[in-house]
């Protein structure tokens, strides 16, 4: 595949798809089923670099303490995968995650993070969804070594 043909009606052209001004509520799960909380998020999702990659800017709240965050999202049209760089001044600490999944149908990509100097890393899988031309769904999972995954996040967006 070409970049001209993704952008016109492949994987860049489903990705642009997701820019715009977004309003919306995120949920975050520190244990199974147990909703640690939800808070109010603000999110600009914009189409760079000549339409290659999509940066979302986010700010919102945690447990009452503001935090803001940086993910920019992309397809390799040479490996075929999805990826991801976040940042953000809560999860992420000083660590910046690289994320990449398979495939060209749906964004789902998949980064590890440091949990100390003695313990495994532990995976982290985020998809996007776009439910409608004005509602999204950004939602992230806990992997933890030999376990299932568990939701972590989840943004809902509509767009202002």
């Amino acid at each position: 595949m070409k970049f001209a043909e993704s952008l016109e009606n492949g994987p860049h052209a489903s990705l642009a798809k997701f820019a715009g001004e977004w309003t919306g509520t995120t949920k975050t799960w520190f244990e199974p089923d147990v909703v640690a909380d939800e808070s109010p998020m603000t999110g600009t999702i914009k189409v760079i670099l000549g339409g290659r990659f999509l940066m979302h800017e986010y700010s919102g709240s945690l447990q009452g303490k503001a935090f803001d965050g940086v993910a920019i999202f992309g397809f390799d049209i040479a490996t075929n995968k999805f990826q991801m760089a976040w940042v953000d001044s809560f999860h992420m600490s000083t660590g910046i995650m690289f994320s990449e999944g398979d495939g060209a149908d749906k964004f789902s990509a998949f980064g590890t993070y440091f949990t100390g100097p003695d313990t495994p890393r532990w995976g982290w899988r985020t998809e996007l969804e776009q439910v409608d031309d004005d509602n999204i769904v950004i939602t992230a999972y806990n992997v933890e070594p030999d376990s299932d995954d568990q939701i972590a996040t989840e943004t809902r967006y509509t767009r202002c």
